[in-house]
């Protein structure tokens, strides 16, 4: 009696151990979890399930973390997701230098306003020449650089 207690025992024991899925069969059941999203690998090694690649956000991240640690046959999760912005420079300021010829133009509306004041274009830079007063110069200044030039040359003389 005790020896078919016992082989009853372990094939109960063997029995549970073959019905445990195999790790093919906990990446399928994770892969047709996540669906569509193709910035997320998932490997499965004994039950542990690793997720790799880029998330959104950290929801994002928590999310799917949360979905395969659901998934039958997972033991334990590694997640080592990246998120997307955390690697991502901040994107420079655009900067639009227009042509000598579309910047003379310009240059010269902007001057002719101004008595006793000349401009030259060169390269993209503006050199100014000529005499202003004190209280015209920030407002003349103001409108050459919304031209946006290379650089300004400052060769006003000041009454």
């Amino acid at each position: 009696m005790k020896m078919r207690s016992i082989l009853l025992g372990m094939s109960l024991s063997i029995a549970l151990v073959s019905c445990k899925p195999s790790d093919a069969d906990i990446e399928a059941a994770i892969r047709e979890k996540l669906g569509d999203v193709a910035t997320i690998q998932v490997a499965v090694h004994d039950g542990v399930a690793t997720i790799a690649g880029t998330c959104e956000d950290e929801i994002f991240k928590k999310n799917i973390e949360k979905s395969v640690r659901a998934t039958k046959g997972v033991k334990s999760v590694i997640n080592t997701c990246e998120l997307a912005r955390a690697n991502q420079e901040p994107a420079a300021a655009t900067v639009v230098i227009n042509s000598d010829a579309d910047l003379d133009k310009s240059v010269s509306k902007v001057v002719d306003a101004y008595d006793g004041v000349s401009a030259t274009v060169v390269g993209g830079v503006v050199t100014l020449s000529g005499e202003i007063k004190k209280d015209k110069l920030q407002p003349l200044m103001q409108s050459i650089q919304e031209l946006h030039p290379k650089k300004v040359d400052n060769k006003l003389t000041i009454k």
